[in-house]
């Protein structure tokens, strides 16, 4: 097993065991857009963090950006529960396999399950804080003149993103089609109902009036 050496940014990504393991897993059942897209958010979400300030351990930020968006592959999708706790769930086995300590794969996991509900990370743990910002930096373009133009450019030479926007949507829409329920609430319904012929998004004041409560 060779060592991953990548280096964006003055970012380098860690050389550990785990870290090694999580990259071949992630490369090897992943999409190239997911692969790449994944080590993104973490050079992203690192160069974020060295903005505000936040000290990280770099080897849980990177496994949790390469395990992120697993729960979007195909043997997912009948599961029936949100992508993001799908993916935090196979994260959390891998560490446990590894030995890793409990508190920090708790990190781990609340960093994935949470990367799509914004307003609530960036108060958490500095990796829990650092996915979100990754994902909402590489997504969304959230923060965008926080990294400069340079280590941008250095990021998206080692990981390019053609068509970004067209196929990260689409990876979206496969990956939550199957489950539509699972979107109420979180930002995935915007993309069902953008992509999705038929998809009525959940009404959250209907479900409360329509409830069985008589009053």
């Amino acid at each position: 097993m060779t060592t991953d050496t990548s280096l964006a940014a003055g970012i380098r990504v860690p050389g550990t065991k785990p870290a090694r393991e999580a990259t071949e897993l992630v490369r090897d059942t992943t999409s190239e857009l997911i692969y790449h897209h994944s080590r993104r958010v973490y050079f992203f979400g690192s160069l974020r963090g060295r903005v505000r300030g936040l000290s990280h351990d770099p080897e849980l930020l990177y496994i949790a950006a390469m395990f992120h968006d697993l729960g979007l592959n195909e043997e997912f999708r009948s599961s029936g529960r949100r992508f993001e706790v799908d993916s935090a769930d196979e994260a959390r086995r891998f560490l446990r396999s590894h030995g890793v300590p409990e508190d920090s794969v708790r990190r781990v996991w609340t960093a994935i399950a949470l990367h799509t509900t914004p307003g609530v990370p960036e108060f958490m743990e500095p990796e829990v804080a650092l996915v979100t910002a990754g994902v909402e930096y590489d997504v969304l373009g959230l923060g965008y003149a926080d990294v400069s133009d340079e280590d941008r450019r250095e990021v998206v030479a080692l990981h390019p993103r053609p068509d970004f926007k067209r196929r990260i949507l689409t990876a979206f829409t496969d990956g939550v089609r199957p489950r539509p329920e699972t979107t109420f609430g979180n930002v995935k319904a915007d993309v069902l109902e953008h992509y999705v012929p038929g998809f009525r998004r959940g009404d959250f004041v209907r479900t409360v009036l329509d409830s069985p409560w008589p009053e």
